[in-house]
């Protein structure tokens, strides 16, 4: 077998035993979506893990209102595909009930306001478990995480307080009112998820494939045009070739300059970029531990 298959497969296995474990130990586990790669990465392999039935957790997409339309069209078809269960958290419904409150200024976001959101669907739901796409690789607070990440009663997560993970053992015993947040695909890079999904022939957003598209600039970072961000006067709006290698709410997810129009075009832009994929994201810049902070709270 060819080594890089056999690598693949490696970490494939390892993610379906993880799954198996959820099923296994939690009573209502959910997979928290956001039509990007490594959330469809999970879904598809939920769908082996199971096979022939049906994925046995639902998905769970905490919707900014500010998302691609490309991602919720992706996400609407991908489940009716499944025959999964979509469970939508709205930022917009919550604003209007007062549970979180809007950011104002030029670099408005809402991807803050995820946390409150996630929090409140995972409590009226009752989950116990909610699976996310994370890899170690992506940002030194997710480098962090175990594969079972306990968080408290709060949903807050304390990165100083961990269980062992010796031998593939998982530890999900908790107390009334925690939960677990579970990362199948830790020990895979970006560019393990891509060699994988084209293995594999996942079905991807055309947000990941290059494109033309009406972008500024702002600090270094092309942002996509859209109703959603309030630009300084000196920000022109210009047509550029993009892609994203993330994706997540416009406000704060960069496109990057890019000719890449199939998955092997992608594995080669990976495989020689120095700028790793989160660089564009502008949330992750607003603070040195940006990223843990939000963790700390509540997020992904």
């Amino acid at each position: 077998m060819n080594y890089q298959i056999s690598h693949l497969k490696e970490l494939e296995a390892e993610s379906i035993f993880i799954l198996r474990e959820v099923a296994a130990q939690f009573e209502k586990p959910v997979i928290m979506f956001s039509g990007g790669k490594d959330s469809i990465l999970i879904v598809h392999l939920a769908y082996k893990a199971f096979y022939p039935a049906r994925i046995p957790f639902p998905l769970l997409h905490v919707d900014t209102g500010h998302n691609f339309p490309e991602t919720i069209k992706y996400r609407d078809d991908l489940v009716k595909k499944l025959g999964a269960k979509l469970i939508v958290g709205s930022v917009e419904e919550a604003i209007k009930s007062g549970l979180v409150v809007e950011e104002k200024g030029i670099n408005a976001s809402r991807n803050m306001l995820q946390i409150g959101v996630l929090l409140d669907t995972l409590e009226r739901g009752k989950f116990d478990a909610a699976m996310g796409g994370a890899r170690r690789d992506e940002e030194k607070a997710r480098a962090k995480e175990r594969f079972f990440s306990h968080r408290d009663e709060f949903g807050q997560w304390d990165p100083k307080n961990q269980r062992p993970e010796l031998w593939n053992l998982f530890n999900g015993r908790k107390n009334m009112g925690e939960h677990f947040r579970i990362f199948p695909i830790s020990n895979w890079t970006e560019l393990d998820v891509w060699q994988y999904l084209a293995m594999e022939k996942v079905a991807l957003p055309s947000l990941y494939f290059s494109h033309e598209r009406d972008v500024f600039e702002r600090e270094g970072t092309l942002l996509a045009d859209c109703d959603y961000i309030q630009k300084k006067p000196d920000e022109k709006v210009f047509k550029e070739t993009v892609r994203c290698r993330t994706i997540g709410d416009m406000t704060c997810t960069g496109v990057w300059r890019s000719n890449a129009q199939t998955v092997e075009e992608i594995i080669e832009e990976v495989a020689t970029t120095r700028m790793t994929e989160r660089g564009g994201r502008t949330d992750d810049k607003r603070s040195e531990t940006a990223m843990e902070d939000r963790k700390k709270e509540g997020y992904f």
